[in-house]
C-alpha cells in the first residue's frame, strides 16, 4: 500500500487522539436506540487525555486492534477500549472515581497485555480501538452496531469516516487485528475490500465469548492473541 495514512503535522499520536475524541459525535434517530458517547462526560475526557499523554505522546505508528463498539461497563465509562475502571487504575496507573465494577473483556485483554510485557511496552506498539467508536443501548442493554440492520446501515458512513480518522492517528497499513471473529470481522472485511484500509486483517475471538464460554481454555486464547501480535510485528520487520 502506497500511503500510510499519516498526516505530516507536529501533533503527536496523543494530540490527534484527544482531538478526535473531543469531536466524536453522531446524530441518530432510531426508535428505542440510544447513543453511548463516553466523551460527553468531562471526567472521562480528562482521564482519556491523561491516558493518551502517558502512553501515546510520540509520533510512532502502531498496529491497530479493532473491537466492536464501547460497552456500558468498559469503554462506555472510561472512553478507552477494553479498559474498565479497575484496569484503568490498576494496570494503567490512572486513578479514577468510577464504580470499580469488573468487565470480563477488559480482564482478558489486560491479561494479554501483561503477558506481552505490560502497558508501556504494549501501547508503544499497539492501539486498541473499535470499528464503531460510539456505543449503543436499547432498552438498557448493550447493542452492537451490527445487531440492528437499520442501525448498521444508518451509521455505515460514520464508521467509514471514523476508521479513516483513526488510521490517520498513525496506523501501520500492512496489517490489523479484528477482535470479534464473526460479525465484526465480516463487516470490517467488507469495508476493507471496498476502501483498502489495510493489506491484511487477522480475526480473533472476542474476549467476552472466551471468558463466558471458553474460560477453561483462556491460556490458549491468550497465546493466540500473543501470536497475532507477533505476526503484526513481523510484517514490518520482513
Amino acid at each position: 500500500m502506497s500511503s500510510n495514512h499519516r498526516n505530516s503535522t507536529t501533533e503527536t499520536f496523543a494530540d490527534k487522539a484527544n482531538r478526535l475524541n473531543k469531536n466524536l459525535d453522531i446524530n441518530l434517530t432510531i426508535d428505542h436506540i440510544e447513543i453511548m458517547n463516553p466523551f460527553k462526560n468531562l471526567e472521562t475526557l480528562r482521564l482519556t487525555e491523561t491516558f493518551y499523554q502517558r502512553y501515546f505522546d510520540d509520533f510512532n505508528q502502531r498496529f491497530f486492534l479493532f473491537g466492536i463498539n464501547p460497552g456500558r461497563f468498559g469503554a462506555g465509562i472510561t472512553g478507552i477500549s477494553f479498559t474498565d475502571p479497575i484496569n484503568l487504575e490498576k494496570a494503567c496507573g490512572i486513578k479514577n472515581n468510577f464504580d470499580k465494577r469488573p468487565e470480563l473483556s477488559s480482564r482478558f485483554i489486560y491479561q494479554v497485555i501483561a503477558e506481552y510485557g505490560g502497558t508501556l511496552q504494549f501501547y508503544s506498539k499497539f492501539f486498541i480501538t473499535s470499528v464503531c467508536p460510539l456505543g449503543f443501548v436499547r432498552n438498557g442493554i448493550n447493542l452492537n452496531y451490527y445487531d440492528s440492520r437499520e442501525l448498521s446501515k444508518t451509521i455505515r458512513p460514520f464508521i467509514i469516516e471514523s476508521i479513516n480518522k483513526q488510521i490517520s492517528l498513525g496506523a501501520h497499513p500492512e496489517i490489523c487485528i479484528c477482535i470479534g471473529g464473526n460479525k465484526n470481522f465480516a463487516f470490517l472485511r467488507k469495508l476493507n475490500e471496498a476502501f483498502h484500509f489495510f493489506d491484511e486483517i487477522i480475526p480473533l475471538e472476542h474476549p467476552r465469548y472466551i471468558m463466558q464460554y471458553r474460560k477453561k481454555f483462556v491460556d490458549e486464547y491468550v497465546k493466540k492473541y500473543l501470536d497475532a501480535l507477533k505476526i503484526c510485528e513481523q510484517e514490518t520487520n520482513a
